[in-house]
């Protein structure tokens, strides 16, 4: 009896086992946010500071995107001589597009690239470099201090946090030129001296299914660092891993311990919003909200509507706010609007009638 015990036993914590996910994080700080919401999904270590090798040229990216049109034509100068590590190999005098440039900076971590894309929209690395950390402060990076464009880390050093990179990717992929870039994984270019085919480095981009998109980088300083997207069944993620040799195998295990814990809820719905209330017939808000939560959470998440009382108003006036909490903090908060029937155009007659009633 004593042995069957022990067999019944192991039975029950093996099938047990098999409902339960195995995360694995061999990272020295990581952490995984909802894209859309920015809410902290996992966290390790998030806020300690350290260096972040290539994935430095997310900002690069970022600076050249919005400062620049893409289509634009960089000669490439001297700057690119003293680069070493992972280059595209430019020459002085190759002429290549700032959109073609952006692909060698993303998709092969190019050191030339970026020194290039530098010294073109900022008009020198210095100026640049100034460029991005007045960015890294307006996204609200706090802890993120740049000092070149590429994150080579030898003669000058580029410190962030997982949470402030994950910040900065949130905010990359509202740049569509950006989320076409990153997810990209292969690139071929022609220039005035050669011709280029580029694969993108992010393994992660073939070696797992939701994977979207990211950038890689490494230096022995900073050992392995990574910053990448996945989306599945409508929750959209950002994972950052610093500092870990292992740093596909923890993102895809960060990924899959979100997907199977998370669902997307859907809070305020645009295309359903006409909230009861006894003040307006028909109010509506222009955006949808969803949130991701765990089974246990769906009753910590309340709406509340804010309205004040308009005696005269039109078509599409605000008359409130409706705002989402979760677990007694603020997580999201919008406008709400009015609609108004349409009056109805009176006939010939009617207008007629109310003329000689005006007159007598």
């Amino acid at each position: 009896m004593k042995i069957l015990s022990k067999v019944v036993l192991v039975l029950v914590l093996f099938f047990f086992s098999l409902d339960v996910y195995a995360l694995t994080d061999t990272s020295r700080a990581s952490v995984v946010i909802d894209m859309d919401s920015g809410r902290i999904l996992y966290e390790n270590n998030k806020d300690e500071k350290l260096l972040i090798a290539s994935t430095t040229k997310i900002m690069t990216a970022v600076i050249a995107i919005e400062n620049k049109n893409l289509n634009e034509v960089v000669t490439i100068g001297e700057e690119v001589l003293p680069m070493y590590g992972s280059n595209i190999y430019i020459e002085v005098g190759e002429q290549m597009t700032l959109r073609d440039l952006l692909y060698g900076l993303i998709l092969r971590s190019g050191n030339d690239a970026a020194v290039s894309i530098a010294k073109y929209v900022g008009k020198s690395e210095e100026n640049f470099v100034k460029m991005m950390n007045e960015k890294a402060k307006k996204l609200g990076m706090t802890n993120t201090v740049f000092k070149n464009p590429h994150g080579l880390d030898d003669d000058t050093e580029n410190y962030s946090t997982a949470y402030d990179m994950a910040i900065l990717m949130k905010y990359a992929y509202t740049l569509m030129d950006f989320v076409e870039i990153s997810g990209t994984r292969k690139w071929s270019v022609t220039t005035n001296k050669k011709s280029y085919v580029w694969y993108n480095r992010n393994s992660l981009l073939t070696e797992y299914k939701y994977a979207t998109g990211g950038k890689t980088g490494y230096t022995p300083k900073a050992g392995k660092t990574l910053v990448s997207t996945a989306s599945k069944d409508d929750l959209n993620l950002v994972a950052v891993t610093l500092n870990d040799g292992n740093h596909y195998k923890t993102q895809e295990s960060l990924y899959e311990y979100v997907f199977s814990n998370y669902n997307s809820i859907k809070v305020i719905d645009k295309n359903n919003s006409n909230f009861e209330n006894d003040l307006y017939d028909n109010l509506y808000v222009k955006y949808s909200f969803s949130y991701p939560l765990r089974d246990d959470e769906l009753e910590d998440i309340k709406t509340y509507i804010d309205l004040y009382k308009l005696d005269d108003y039109e078509n599409n006036d605000k008359v409130g706010e409706i705002y989402v909490v979760f677990k007694d903090e603020e997580v999201y908060r919008e406008n709400v609007y009015v609609k108004t029937k349409e009056k109805e155009k009176k006939g010939f007659l009617e207008v007629l009638k109310d003329f000689f009633n005006s007159i007598f």
